[in-house]
């Protein structure tokens, strides 16, 4: 067995995609996988929907400060008057016109309630752009649930070809023994010993490849996809990333974060709610016009049976003395709640903060890992070729060529992982980032 070819085809083993069946899946690119998650992802669908639902709160905020309009028509029929004395004596009957008729114009508009209208539409439009900022998390949020879970697969599909691989260098070795075996130079327990060895590679496999499948399925349900085999793109894993600075992550993650921008938005709605709230303990003035056109006249005797129109103007003002020891709970709370919303800010603050440190340093460390798993790939298929040659020599043992063995799969693993994990850290910052 030669051992550069084992060094050189194991260390690229991990870089080179191949098929999983042959049907060849489609491959699913980056930009594609996000563009399925705008179309198909459930959370990001409803989030939508709810800024529909916060725009129709903005025109009913605005809609307050309409006039209101109300129209009244009637057709009666009057029946005979009864007259009686205050002792209901010397009843006397009086006949009346029996057809009544009515219509009544009013409109009145609000020109001051306590500034309680104008911050009712502002607080509809915080909240529009909260349901905004919600779509933003939300997308951001299945976008890198989605790209853990693409990454996963990659990391499955290397996995089982690093299996398969040592599933077949395991098998020729395995009738190697078999084959000295028949010669006298081995023993059976060395036979034993690899064939189980060989069996737990498979069985290794087929737990992988359940895994890859329960993923599959996992991502496929994130998209919104029927039970398709989705195939990443290596190039996701084989892109250069920029690195950056911890400084430079911070100032892209305060600017943009919609994390921060969904809490700084809170204060806005903590204050607008407080506007509200002594809204209530000012007077409110309406102007108003009416106009009434009626008939018969019945507070005359006998009734008059003729129409008669009305119309006036006017301006009124109310207050609600009851404001006074209601409406001031009400403000202090608002005022408490004004105070939270700010702490609650600083504490996402914080803790966004914390979370591009720690991811930062994660990202950076992924950095050294692949170079640290390159290196082993390469010592590890070097102590089995060695080991491989000393065995055959008869100057090893085969749990000796087992140890060699697993040594090696572990490094290949890691090794598979390692650019995967590089691409996942990437965008775990742009999440953070909220640029994602």
């Amino acid at each position: 067995m030669n051992k550069q070819f084992i060094i050189g085809s194991l260390a690229a083993l991990w870089l080179v995609p191949a098929p999983l069946s042959a049907q060849s899946p489609a491959v699913l690119t980056v930009d594609s996988l996000f563009a399925l998650v705008e179309s198909g992802n459930a959370d990001l669908r409803r989030a939508v929907a709810a800024v529909g639902v916060a725009d129709a709160g903005v025109q009913a905020a605005r809609s307050r400060r309409l006039p209101d309009v109300s129209v009244s028509l009637q057709a009666t029929y009057n029946g005979n008057v009864l007259m009686t004395d205050r002792d209901f004596g010397n009843a006397t009957g009086l006949s009346q016109p029996h057809f009544g008729n009515s219509f009544i114009l009013e409109a009145r508009q609000t020109v001051y309630a306590g500034g309680g209208i104008d911050a009712g539409v502002r607080l509809a439009e915080v909240q529009r752009r909260q349901a905004g900022a919600d779509v933003e998390q939300t997308r951001a949020a299945r976008r890198l649930m989605a790209v853990a879970l693409y990454l996963d697969i990659y990391k499955a599909d290397n996995g089982i070809r690093v299996y398969e691989s040592n599933i077949e260098l395991a098998r020729r070795l395995l009738d190697d023994i078999k084959a000295r075996l028949a010669e006298g130079m081995a023993i059976s327990n060395d036979v034993t010993r690899y064939e189980l060895q060989l069996e737990t590679l498979r069985l290794r496999l087929r737990t992988l490849r359940d895994r890859r499948a329960v993923l599959n399925h996992r991502l496929c349900t994130a998209l919104g996809l029927d039970g398709r085999t989705l195939v990443p793109d290596s190039a996701v894993v084989l892109a250069a990333y920029a690195r950056g600075t911890e400084a430079g992550w911070q100032e892209r993650a305060a600017a943009s974060s919609p994390v921060l921008r969904r809490s700084a938005l809170g204060i806005e709605a903590a204050g607008e709610q407080l506007r509200i709230a002594r809204s209530a303990m000012r007077p409110e003035v309406d102007v108003f016009a009416a106009n009434n056109f009626s008939g018969p006249f019945t507070y005359d005797i006998p009734p008059v049976d003729k129409n008669f129109n009305v119309w006036f103007v006017g301006m009124g003002i109310r207050y609600s003395l009851s404001s006074l020891f209601k409406a001031n709970k009400d403000v202090r709370r608002a005022k408490a709640a004004v105070e939270l919303s700010r702490e609650s800010h600083a504490v996402a603050a914080e803790t966004l903060g914390d979370d591009v440190q720690e991811a930062y340093t994660d990202y950076m460390r992924t950095y050294a890992d692949l170079a640290t798993r390159q290196k082993n790939v390469e010592l590890a298929a070097a102590n089995y070729g060695v080991m491989t040659d000393r065995y055959k020599g008869q100057l090893a043992l085969v749990t000796d060529m087992i140890d060699a063995a697993n040594a090696r799969l572990d490094a290949e693993l890691s090794a598979a992982d390692a650019r995967a994990d590089i691409a996942y850290a990437y965008y775990r910052m742009l999440y953070l980032a909220g640029e994602i």
